[in-house]
């Protein structure tokens, strides 16, 4: 319920009944399968906690210790940008979006030919997110193929920093690189406590479906919660493949992962941030191509989206992907339906903007249409407002059986907070639309495209900002360089 007693819209694929099943069921799998636990201080953490050994690396992990894990671990995620502005709050049914990470391809906006990833892939993408209002935070949307494996995510990581105002949600090869991410942040903020305070990169991790966690993942798991980095560990099991075909037992599978994560999270670090999720992708077994648009999909991911607020956990989610080669009408469509699950479900912090081609390929057009679904979903998000200036009985009144309300000052006094505005949805008549070029909805998505990268300017950080953040990947590329 909003403050004003008005319903705000929903999904639902769970009831309470199923929702007590799928976490009895991974508190299960957790206590008598076990986990593979790479990891030293991670199995002497869990060990010391009550955990039980099984052959080689199993650890069996206790119901009460996640008991005492969600206990812990906060329900909100104040995040901010890197001026130190308040920009989300993570947790609840809020829903924010950004772009993903780690691209191997993208697609020319000019010439639509899909080539491998370069740093100023990674930089084009931050400046356009910079300019789109409903972008909330940035990755990388490409690994860049010129760079050193061992360097590519701390530089996407500065390109990020320079090129784009809102939060960063990083990904990293293993504890050493996000270490160097954490000290740019440091260096953003003002120092460590300032960041702490004032989160501005998060960082997300995964183990490996089926039910291990290997050192790099735990590694970066356990900095984040000593350095109170918000921390996402989202596995991603594969429906038929790494997890088991039924829709629940992925979703139970996935849960139990994540939840393995989150009590090592909070046994080094009770109270750190933690963000639950799963990436609950589907094989389909006629083409051997996984999926991020299948229906099957779309229903586990749903079903993990409420498990995190039947535990009061902010999410991790997914928004505005599609598994077309191209930004046609198969990827519009399934970008907006996606995005508008994730509204719906309350899905918190979604990844993924702009990815076609199962999260190989990025589209900088992509980007910007999901912006504008964004921006309408949202307006139907806001719910119907049932008051009495609302119902209009009044202006109904006045009316009558024989007038109209073009010119009634309710309706001049609701226009704008009422009608939704497309920028680039055509809505005109067949001869405007043909007297101005007969474009589509992605010739005006490259126009638009083609406009911010000409005319957006982002702030620039201080240039003590930039010598700091250069001395940092300096330092990272001499080690690597000893490797």
């Amino acid at each position: 319920m909003t403050p004003t007693g008005e319903f705000l819209p929903r999904l639902q694929f769970l009831n309470e009944e199923q929702k007590k099943n799928i976490h009895g069921a991974a508190l299960r799998v957790m206590e008598s399968v076990g986990m593979e636990v790479l990891q030293e201080e991670a199995r002497s953490l869990l060990l010391q906690a009550g955990a039980r050994e099984g052959e080689g690396s199993r650890l069996f992990i206790p119901a009460p210790l996640v008991d005492k894990a969600l206990e812990t671990a906060p329900k909100n995620i104040a995040v901010y940008d890197r001026e130190g502005a308040h920009v989300m709050d993570l947790g609840g049914r809020r829903a924010y979006f950004g772009t993903g990470s780690d691209l191997i391809y993208n697609l020319d906006p000019e010439s639509g030919e899909r080539h491998p990833c370069r740093l100023d892939d990674v930089v084009r993408a931050a400046r356009l997110c910079d300019a789109l209002k409903n972008i909330d935070f940035i990755m990388s949307f490409a690994h860049p193929s010129e760079i050193s494996p061992h360097a590519a995510y701390l530089k996407s990581f500065e390109a990020m920093v320079l090129s784009c105002r809102k939060p960063i949600v990083c990904t990293a090869e293993d504890r050493g690189d996000l270490a160097a991410m954490w000290q740019i942040g440091c260096a953003v903020r003002g120092g460590e406590q300032a960041l702490r305070e004032k989160p501005y990169l998060i960082h997300y991790a995964e183990p490996i479906s089926p039910l291990t966690h290997p050192v790099p993942s735990l590694n970066k798991l356990l900095f984040c919660a000593d350095k109170g980095v918000p921390a996402i560990y989202s596995p991603a099991p594969i429906a038929g493949s790494t997890a088991p075909m039924s829709i629940a037992g992925h979703v139970v599978q996935g849960l139990a992962e994540c939840l393995t994560g989150l009590v090592i999270h909070q046994l080094k670090n009770p109270g750190a941030p933690f963000l639950m999720g799963m990436g609950p992708a589907v094989l389909d077994m006629s083409t051997s191509q996984c999926s991020y648009n299948a229906p099957e999909y779309y229903m586990a991911y749903g079903a993990m989206i409420e498990m995190s607020h039947y535990f009061d956990l902010p999410s991790w989610g997914y928004a505005g992907t599609s598994d077309s080669q191209v930004p046609d009408g198969q990827a519009t469509y399934e970008a907006g339906l996606l995005t508008f699950i994730a509204t719906f479900l309350g899905a918190n912090l979604n990844h993924d903007v702009g990815y076609l081609d199962f999260g190989r390929t990025g589209s900088l057009e992509m980007i910007v249409l999901v912006d504008e679904f964004i921006d309408q979903i949202r307006r139907m998000a806001r719910g119907i407002p049932t008051d009495p200036e609302h119902l209009a009985v009044d202006a109904i009144g006045d009316v009558g059986p024989d007038g109209h309300f073009l010119v009634h000052p309710h309706t001049l006094k609701h226009l704008r907070d009422t009608q939704w505005r497309p920028r680039l949805i055509y809505r005109g008549s067949h001869e405007k639309w043909a007297g101005g070029g007969k474009t589509t909805l992605l010739d005006r998505a490259r126009a638009e495209v083609r406009k911010i990268l000409t005319n957006h300017v982002s702030p620039s950080v201080p240039d003590s900002v930039r010598l700091a953040i250069q001395r940092v990947t300096d330092e990272f590329q001499e080690t690597c360089n000893g490797r």
